[in-house]
């Protein structure tokens, strides 16, 4: 884009719009009106319901957990608990407790509830990201609705704009 057609274009309707509110508008200009506010009270709408959404308990758990484990809380939380189980199992339940440690240093039973806990997750997680992504091609297409008519009120409002600069042109 050119910034120098854009200013001039830019001058042009400043110039033209100024003309047009110092006259009185005839029926074009009020059905660009009407038009305009057509735009803004027919397409404001929320397109994200409060509290009507249709999920099943399952969808609304498998947002809660995916929100859950993608939090600091969790992740910290988690940490924790593998230095803890580490730490037991190498050097205090050793010692003081036992004679040997219940999960010994290569950690199986560790790498099993590891194991479970990302087999479950992961599903889980995919769930709630197919919701996701549904929620956002429902967002796309009214986003698409929305553009095509402003484009069309767009043009319209375009063609009032030319037939009033004819008037004052001649």
């Amino acid at each position: 884009m050119k910034k120098r057609g854009f200013s001039k274009t830019s001058k042009y309707l400043q110039k033209l719009s100024k003309k047009i509110v110092n006259t009185h508008l005839d029926e074009g200009g009020k059905k660009v009106g009407k038009a305009t506010e057509e735009i803004f009270t027919t397409l404001s709408r929320n397109i994200n319901p409060k509290k009507k959404n249709r999920t099943t308990i399952g969808q609304s758990t498998a947002d809660w957990l995916t929100r859950w484990a993608g939090s600091w809380i969790f992740i910290i939380g988690f940490l924790i608990f593998l230095v803890l189980w580490m730490i037991l199992n190498t050097y205090y339940w050793a010692n003081y407790l036992a004679e040997e440690p219940f999960d010994p240093f290569p950690f199986i039973l560790l790498n099993l509830v590891l194991s479970c806990l990302a087999a479950i997750q992961a599903p889980i997680i995919l769930m709630s990201q197919n919701r996701s992504t549904h929620r956002d091609r429902i967002r796309a297409e009214y986003d698409y609705k929305v553009n095509r008519r402003a484009e069309k009120e767009i043009r319209e409002i375009k063609k009032q704009l030319d037939r009033i600069e004819k008037r004052f042109i001649k």
